[in-house]
């Protein structure tokens, strides 16, 4: 796969391997960036080639904008995406970035691409109610949130020059996964492959069966023990996982 220039902004290939079998594009929490993704890059290369989405406004594109609106970044991750993937290619989500990665699937099956398979990680389904607003605290209530999670390192919780930069990110990202809903309208045909934490405060097993009623194609569930960070203690199990499935459904 070629990547373009405008691209290769978005999209990181932390190991190159343009004669792989299949391709997995992969989408950040919020608060993340792409090297999120590096050891899952490093675990299935050479036989899956990884490329993981960078966000505006973090890490090497700090100065850019931040959207902070879900639809935005999934028709302009769908036009940077179209043309540039070779198939087999499969998406993985973890929390907002699952619903991203279902935006663009959908998206780009209206064009013609249609993936081997969709993971959504963490992540209830589209259509499940939720009132969540936490991207209105103030940042003692955004940071207790996101400790409550686990999904940031402690010691960065501690730095405030650390946290003066990703405080920004992660307000926009939150506000843009809070104020996300589910726009009725043709889903994926693809497998839906859901993983959670049995213990996760942000989605319950039932929210994630929900997925099985936005795709076509088969579903499973699977929970890890854990809460929304699961994949953080079973690294190694969600990799061969992944891996298993990419093998299967890319035959």
């Amino acid at each position: 796969m070629t990547v373009s220039v405008e691209a290769s902004a978005w999209i990181r290939r932390f190991h190159p391997a343009p004669s792989a079998a299949t391709r997995l594009v992969c989408f950040p929490h919020a608060g993340g960036s792409a090297s999120y993704y590096h050891p899952v890059s490093a675990a299935l290369s050479p036989a899956v080639e990884v490329l993981a989405v960078q966000y505006p406004g973090r890490q090497d594109r700090r100065a850019e904008p931040l959207v902070d609106d879900l639809f935005v970044l999934a028709d302009k991750l769908a036009d940077i995406l179209e043309g540039q993937l070779a198939e087999p290619v499969a998406f993985f989500g973890h929390s907002m970035g699952a619903s991203l990665a279902f935006e663009v699937a959908r998206r780009l099956e209206k064009r013609g691409t249609r993936l081997s398979a969709l993971f959504v990680s963490g992540r209830r389904a589209p259509t499940s109610p939720h009132g969540d607003r936490v991207h209105e605290k103030d940042d003692e209530g955004l940071l207790a949130e996101v400790k409550r999670l686990s999904g940031t390192d402690s010691q960065l919780l501690e730095d405030d020059e650390l946290l003066r930069m990703v405080l920004p990110s992660l307000r926009s990202d939150y506000k843009a996964a809070e104020l996300y809903h589910y726009r009725p309208g043709p889903d994926v045909s693809c497998p839906v492959v859901a993983l959670i934490g049995d213990r996760d405060p942000k989605v319950t097993e039932v929210e994630a069966r929900g997925w099985a009623d936005r795709t076509s194609g088969g579903f499973e569930l699977t929970a890890f023990p854990g809460g929304h960070f699961y994949l953080n203690d079973h690294a190694a199990a969600v990799t061969a996982l992944i891996g298993d499935r990419l093998a299967r459904f890319a035959r």
